[in-house]
Order: structure tokens, then C-alpha cells, then sequence
């Protein structure tokens, strides 16, 4: 289904692109990476920590997901149908900034009625959780189908995916500096006290995110590809277009599969090194940033490479067989050598960039030339990343209060469910990952030299 019929339209949408461009159009996810990983990394603890039960925890979280992943599929017809990729990241951008708060900012629903029993509290956070998700899925699906419609370079999508990612690792790294700061200068000793220590985490954390929605929403143009590849804004293509290619079902479940593994190891990296092998209170700052620093460097590095479809086949192999000896490293460490989760960090952070880089990407080889359909396909393939998550951590929270480490002798190993959830899950994915990604075929991409290095 391609409709570039002319070689100067051809070679117009196909040309390289500018350091500025990549750069502005990078940034534009920063307060959802930020806020994200906030949740991922925080918010279980945090609710666990304030009296909420492992079970109720969760049920929160699924909340969020469930919320997201609807949300994400309607975001992307809304899209597809009416475009104005800028104005639904913005409208998302302020729908984030103004819930996000509430998730950590205590139950505004028990302060109203007065009374703060289990179930209320659950409600109540689940609401703010699942507004946060609706706002969140508008600014991801807007932002990652806008990138098929700047350009039809190949190299400069994954570019773009790359430069998305590295800000990706840099909205962490803040985050990650925000709360080893926070963690460090203030002792929490009651409820208040935590819930005032993450409330300062999310506010500054929206401060930075929407400093950066400002720079992209200045700098990136509406992209106007869209309507000169297809013609039309009105001419959507339909689903059933999507459901008839095996390249489809193939690139969802790696995409699907590369966000397990991401996600549900963050949301257990704060607990597996706090619980399981009793670190510092400043290594579930300091481990997670080590992880970002090394996700940054290979993002900067994977920009300089001309990318083809075996390229992405190989690099995103690479990245998902070093995950797999992570994640045995982790469920085997014992306590007393708990200083070598640093070195896991440093390989956890390779693997996580070359999978995110080449799995969004691969979405890019999908797509091709298919603009009005983009934003489906990201619709899509985030609802089921967004649903799988939600019940992948419902599941593994829900038998929690079942895993309490009772042998305290460092020379043995405890399989908790934490560990269970860090290690052998993430493995697990990624191994099933490659095997899908070998038998993709993957058409050869449209390569034309970017015009400048970035990021360096």
C-alpha cells in the first residue's frame, strides 16, 4: 500500500535528517519518561511503604494499566482520524502534569470523606492512577506515531527512536538524581514523612518533564508527510489491513515482550535491592541510574549506524541473550556479594537500549509508507504492552506477602518473588523474544546517511 508515486515526493521524504530536528523531536517525551519511571520504579514501594498491602498495591497499578491500554487504543484512532499529532501530545502532556501529584501526593478521596480504611484508599489512588494513564497513553501514542510521519528515511527513524530513547535514559537519570537527593537529606520515620519525600519526587519531576513539552512543542513543526504520502487525511487505513500481515503479529509481540521485560524489572529493582540483598536506602537511586547511564551511552552510540533490517534483527538478539544472563546472575546472587549488582546494572543498561531502540524501530519497518494507519499500530501494540504489564505485575505482587525472607545468612540464596519478578521473568521474555525475532523477515530499509552526528 504505497502511494509515493513521484521520485522528487520520493526523494523529499526520504531525505536525511538535522541535528535540531532529531534533538527537538527527542525531548518531546521527557515528562512521560520521567513520570513513568517514577511509577515503575516507585510506585509499588511507595504504596507498600505508606500501609497498603501488596495485593491492594497492585490492584492500583492495574488500575493505571488498564486505563493506559484503552486509552492508547482510542488515542490512535482519534489520531489516525483526525491527526494534529502536537495538540493530543499536549493536551496528554497537561493531563499528566496536573494527576500525576496525586498518585504520590496521599488519597485525596479519604480527606474528603474523612476516614482512610483499605478500600477507600485503594479507590482512591486507583482514580488519580487511572486519569494519570489516560493523560500519559495521548502523549506516547501522538509522540511515537509522529515519528513515521517525519520522515520515510529509515536511518533517520531509528534515529529518532535512538535520540528518543537517549532522553529517555536522561528523564531517568534526573529522576534517579531528584530521589538519591531526597532519599538522602530527609529521614522518613511515618507515613507523612514518605508521602511527603515521593510528593517532592513527582513535583519536580513534572517541573522538569514540562520544561522539556515546552522545547518540543516550540521546535517540532506539525509533520506534514502524512498528507503528501497518502494524499488525504481522511483516506485511514483500515485494521483489518494490519490483522492480514504476519509482520504485524511478529513486531507486537516482540514490542510487547521487550516492555515486560523492561517494566517489570524496574518495578522490581527497588525491592530486589533494598530486601533481597539489603543494600543502602540510596542503591534504589543509585543502582537504577547506573542502569540509565549505560542505556544513554549505547543509545548516543547506536545513532551512528546504518541501519538495515538485519542490523536491527542482530542488535536486538544481542540485547535480549545479555538479559538472559542477567537475569541468571540476579537469581542467583547471594546477599554477600550484593556489590556485584552494580556490574549487572552496567550489562541490564545495554541490554535495555539495544532492545528499545531496535524493537521501536521495527515498528518503523512496519509501518513504511502506511502513515494513516500509524497511529493504530502504536495504539495497539502500547495497549497490549500496557495490559500485559498491568496483569503481569498483579500476578507476581498478588503472592508478595508470601515471599518474606525468613533466612537471614548471606551465603544463601532466597528465590522471592522479587527475585522471581527481576530475574527469571525478564529472562524468560527475552528468550522467547529472539526466537520470534529470528523468524521475522524484515524488507531492506531505505538508507540514506544522516546529515550530522548527535547527541555527541
Amino acid at each position: 500500500m504505497h502511494n509515493v508515486t513521484e521520485d522528487d515526493d520520493d526523494d523529499s521524504v526520504t531525505k536525511p535528517l538535522g541535528r535540531c530536528s532529531v534533538m527537538y523531536y527527542g525531548v518531546g517525551h521527557m515528562l512521560n519518561d520521567i513520570t513513568a519511571s517514577c511509577w515503575f520504579t516507585y510506585l509499588l514501594l511507595f504504596l507498600t511503604d505508606i500501609g497498603l498491602s501488596p495485593r491492594d498495591a497492585a490492584t492500583v497499578m492495574l488500575s493505571g494499566q488498564i486505563a493506559d491500554g484503552f486509552a492508547t487504543i482510542s488515542a490512535g484512532e482519534l489520531i489516525d482520524r483526525f491527526g494534529h499529532f502536537k495538540l493530543w501530545h499536549g493536551a496528554g502532556s497537561v493531563l499528566v502534569a496536573v494527576s500525576f501529584s496525586s498518585v504520590f501526593g496521599g488519597c485525596i478521596p479519604c480527606k474528603i470523606f474523612g476516614t482512610s480504611s483499605p478500600a477507600l484508599r485503594t479507590v482512591g489512588y486507583s482514580i488519580f492512577a487511572a486519569i494519570f494513564n489516560v493523560g500519559w497513553a495521548a502523549t506516547q501514542v501522538s509522540h511515537m506515531s509522529m515519528l513515521n510521519c517525519i520522515t520515510l528515511n529509515s536511518t533517520s527513524r531509528v534515529v529518532l527512536a535512538s535520540c528518543r530513547n537517549a532522553f529517555t535514559m536522561v528523564a531517568n537519570l534526573g529522576l534517579y538524581a531528584v530521589a538519591f537527593i531526597i532519599f538522602g537529606v530527609t529521614i522518613a520515620r511515618t507515613h507523612a514523612d514518605i508521602e511527603n519525600q515521593y510528593r517532592w519526587i513527582a513535583y519536580l519531576s513534572i517541573f522538569i518533564g514540562c520544561c522539556f513539552v515546552g522545547i518540543f512543542q516550540l521546535g517540532t513543526k506539525e509533520p506534514r508527510l502524512k498528507v503528501g504520502v497518502q494524499g488525504s487525511n481522511s483516506s485511514r487505513i483500515a485494521w483489518t489491513y494490519w490483522f492480514k500481515r504476519v509482520l504485524y503479529y511478529q513486531v507486537a509481540l516482540v514490542y510487547v515482550l521487550t516492555r515486560l521485560v523492561v517494566n517489570v524489572s524496574q518495578a522490581y529493582l527497588a525491592f530486589y535491592v533494598i530486601d533481597d540483598l539489603q543494600m543502602a536506602q540510596s542503591a534504589k537511586a543509585l543502582v537504577p541510574a547506573i542502569i540509565y547511564i549505560s542505556s544513554f551511552l549505547v543509545s548516543v552510540i547506536l545513532q551512528e549506524i546504518q541501519w538495515t533490517g538485519r542490523f536491527l534483527k542482530a542488535y536486538y538478539s544481542a540485547g535480549a541473550i545479555i538479559w538472559i544472563f542477567c537475569g541468571a546472575g540476579i537469581l542467583l546472587l547471594p546477599r554477600s556479594m550484593s556489590a556485584f549488582m552494580y556490574i549487572i546494572s552496567i550489562f541490564i543498561g545495554i541490554a535495555n537500549a539495544l532492545m528499545m531502540v531496535t524493537g521501536v524501530s521495527m515498528q518503523s519497518v512496519l509501518i513504511d509508507t502506511d502513515l494513516n494507519g500509524c497511529a493504530f499500530v502504536c495504539g495497539s501494540f502500547s495497549f497490549l504492552d500496557k495490559i500485559s504489564c498491568g496483569v503481569a505485575l498483579f500476578v507476581l505482587q498478588s503472592y508478595q506477602s508470601d515471599s518474606v525472607i525468613q533466612n537471614s545468612h548471606s551465603n544463601l540464596v532466597h528465590i522471592s518473588v522479587t527475585r522471581f519478578g527481576l530475574g527469571l521473568v525478564p529472562a524468560f521474555c527475552a528468550l522467547v523474544s529472539v526466537a520470534v525475532t529470528y523468524t521475522m523477515k524484515l524488507q531492506p530499509a531505505r538508507c540514506k546517511p544522516l546529515m550530522e552526528p548527535l547527541l555527541i
